[in-house]
Order: C-alpha cells, then sequence, then structure tokens
C-alpha cells in the first residue's frame, strides 16, 4: 500500500468555541451588570443586553465570513485606503461627534451609534504589518522603526485629544509588532526602561501636562485622583466602589446576580464590569475569566507561528496585541494598578462598537489559520 501527501487546510475550532463562550459570558455578565439601573432609567432591564447581542450576533457573522470567504492577503493590498478610510472616520469625529462623558467619541448614523477611533486601531494593525513585511530585516535600523512608529503614533495623538485609553492603545500596539519584529537587545531594553519610567513618572508628567494644557482637565485629574484619591473624592467614587466590589466577593463571590455595588456604580456594565464579575463570581471566576484570555491568547499565538507568510503572522500578532492589552489594561483600572482611562473588557464590556471591530479581527485570524495547510497522509 502506498501513501502520498495531501494538503489539508486548518481551522481554528478551538479559537472559535472560546471566542463564543466568552462573549455569551460576556453578555450574561453584562444582563447582571446593567438590569437594574437600566429599568431604574425606564429603559427596560433587557437594553443594554439586547443592543450588546445584536452587534455580538452581527460580529459573529462577520467573523464566519472574514474566516472561510475572504483572503487576508487583500489587505496587504488595501492598507493605505484602510489607513485613509480609518482617518476620514476619524476626522468626522471631530466634525459631526456626539458627545458623551465630557468629549466627542461618537458619530450617530440613522440611530446606530459607533466610536470611529476604534476603526484605528485594525487600521493600524494592518499598515504595521504591511509595512514590517515589506522592510525584512532593514526594520532594525533606528530611522526605519521611527518610520513604521509614526503611522500609529500621528493618530495615536489625535485620537488622545478626546479620547487618551484608546490613543495608548493604538501606540501599545506598535510597541508590541515592533517589539517581535525588532531583532536589537538593545531596542527591547530602551522600551523596557521607559515603560518603569513612564509608571513611575506617571504623576509628575500629569501636573507638567497640566501646566502647559496639553491633555483635558478630566484626563488629569484621573492621573491625579489615582495618586491622591482622597484628594478627589468625587472623581474616585467609581474606583472605591470598584475595590468595595473586589474585596467583598471573596473566593468563590457572593453569587451570580447577588452583586450589592452594581446598584451604586455608575455605568456598571462598562469599564469596570471586572470588578462585578470579581464579587458575583469571586476570586475563582476573575482567574477563570483571565485563564479564558490566556487560552485564547496562545491560540492565536500558534497560528501566528504557523502562518504560511510573514504579513498574516504580522497580522495575528496585532490582533493578539489587541487584546491582550486591553484585557490587561482593563484589569489593572479596575484594581487601580493605574490610573481609570476608560478601556473595555474585551468582548465582555458594554460597547457595540469594540465588540464588532474584536470579533471581526479574529476572524482575520481565523483565516490565517484556515490558509495554513498542512501535509497529511493518505494510504492508498
Amino acid at each position: 500500500m502506498s501513501k502520498k501527501k495531501k494538503l489539508k487546510h486548518f481551522y481554528d475550532f478551538s479559537l472559535v468555541v472560546m471566542v463564543f463562550s466568552i462573549t455569551l459570558f460576556g453578555l450574561l455578565m453584562l444582563y447582571s451588570a446593567s438590569g437594574y439601573m437600566a429599568a431604574k432609567s425606564d429603559l427596560g432591564d433587557m437594553y443594554y443586553l439586547t443592543r450588546q447581542g445584536i452587534f455580538a450576533l452581527a460580529g459573529f457573522l462577520i467573523m464566519l465570513f472574514l474566516s472561510r470567504f475572504f483572503d487576508y492577503h487583500w489587505l496587504s493590498k488595501l492598507n493605505i485606503l484602510i489607513y485613509v478610510a480609518a482617518w476620514g472616520a476619524l476626522i468626522a469625529t471631530f466634525v459631526m461627534g456626539v458627545a458623551s462623558h465630557g468629549s466627542s467619541r461618537w458619530i450617530r448614523i440613522m440611530g446606530v451609534q459607533f466610536q470611529p477611533s476604534e476603526l484605528m486601531k485594525p487600521a493600524v494593525i494592518i499598515m504595521l504589518a504591511t509595512l514590517l513585511t515589506d522592510k525584512g530585516y532593514r526594520i532594525n535600523s533606528l530611522k526605519a522603526m521611527f518610520r513604521c512608529a509614526l503611522y500609529a503614533l500621528i493618530p495615536a495623538a489625535v485620537v488622545a485629544l478626546t479620547n487618551l485609553s484608546t490613543g495608548i492603545i493604538i501606540v501599545s500596539i506598535a510597541i508590541f509588532m515592533l517589539f517581535v519584529a525588532v531583532k536589537s537587545y538593545r531596542y527591547h531594553l530602551v522600551l523596557l526602561l521607559a515603560t518603569v519610567v513612564g509608571y513611575i513618572g506617571a504623576y509628575p508628567l500629569a501636573l507638567f501636562l497640566q501646566k502647559v494644557k496639553i491633555l483635558h482637565g478630566y484626563q488629569i485629574t484621573r492621573i491625579l485622583a489615582w495618586r491622591d484619591p482622597a484628594s478627589f473624592p468625587d472623581d474616585t467614587y467609581q474606583t472605591r466602589q470598584g475595590l468595595y466590589a473586589i474585596a467583598s466577593g471573596g473566593i468563590f463571590g457572593k453569587g451570580l446576580g447577588e452583586s450589592i455595588q452594581k446598584f451604586l456604580m455608575p455605568e456598571a456594565q462598562n469599564d469596570m464590569i471586572f470588578t462585578i464579575i470579581c464579587e458575583e463570581l469571586g476570586l475563582v471566576g476573575a482567574v477563570g475569566l483571565m485563564l479564558v484570555y490566556a487560552l485564547i491568547l496562545s491560540r492565536l499565538y500558534e497560528i501566528a507561528k504557523n502562518a504560511k507568510d510573514l504579513f498574516g503572522s504580522f497580522l495575528v500578532i496585532g490582533v493578539m496585541a489587541h487584546i491582550a492589552l486591553q484585557a490587561i489594561l482593563n484589569i489593572a483600572v479596575a484594581s487601580n494598578s493605574i490610573p481609570n482611562t476608560g478601556i473595555t473588557l474585551p468582548f465582555v464590556s458594554y460597547g457595540g462598537t469594540s465588540l464588532l471591530i474584536l470579533l471581526a479581527e479574529l476572524g482575520l485570524c481565523l483565516n490565517v489559520s484556515w490558509q495554513t495547510t498542512l501535509d497529511v497522509e493518505k494510504g492508498e
């Protein structure tokens, strides 16, 4: 009996199952966190759940379509067009943006409100993946690194004017992708030192930015309140309620739907939903959620490692950085380890635009895995 090899497509079903599960978990926790406040505001207890559910359904359909019926290589050909379109959406925010929570971050079209700055995240990922692929070993020069970084630094600076957290994420994604691409250990060391200095020097930097009037007042206040909460009791109210929720959850939590702090915390379904998870499901639930994130990232790492070309690998690395950074920073904000910057928890926090973008990005990653062919032996 002879054996011959044939090519078999690889589709990461385990990643689909994990993303589907964490999104359903997010909808469950969203309803638990938002039901009371939504009903109290005469919106109906299912208001936030219904809206998020619509975006989740649309996101999964887009994810499945992109995973099987799209060729991710088209992104490298359309990278400039996608980047310009993201810039157009960003500029439109300043022209026709809807104000909320002290800044104009949203655009409303035909009754649907979305956040254009979220589009810049995948646009930067696609642009950098293309540049890093084209430059190859030349990326190790300081000049090449700086030129690549500018594609993230400039839009991040513009986004930061109204949405500091998204600006931070855009820059961080670029830094991570360059970290992977650049061979020089000096770059890695400089990056590590810059991170440490930035964290330690956040407070004096905030004082300086306050004097030169670069950031908005509410953005400066968040940094100052982080270091000196006693002087800003009103501004740290949400953070303090979140810490109470984490502490009261204990190891196993109070039980699903039994949170007390969600009745006191403003908009618990948004950036502070992790604290409600800690209160209702305890340390076990919080660690379990973090393990799911770790498993998702591990699958993305395997896809990036086995991608058939460098562009696909960098594309997945960018998405991996996006998910990891948002999860880490959201949990850090919830535990008051860093200033409150308004970063959503991936797949869990309320925010249709963020969920839609994340699921679309994962659809591209699944497309990379689908185009990774395996050699299997077939007996005859």
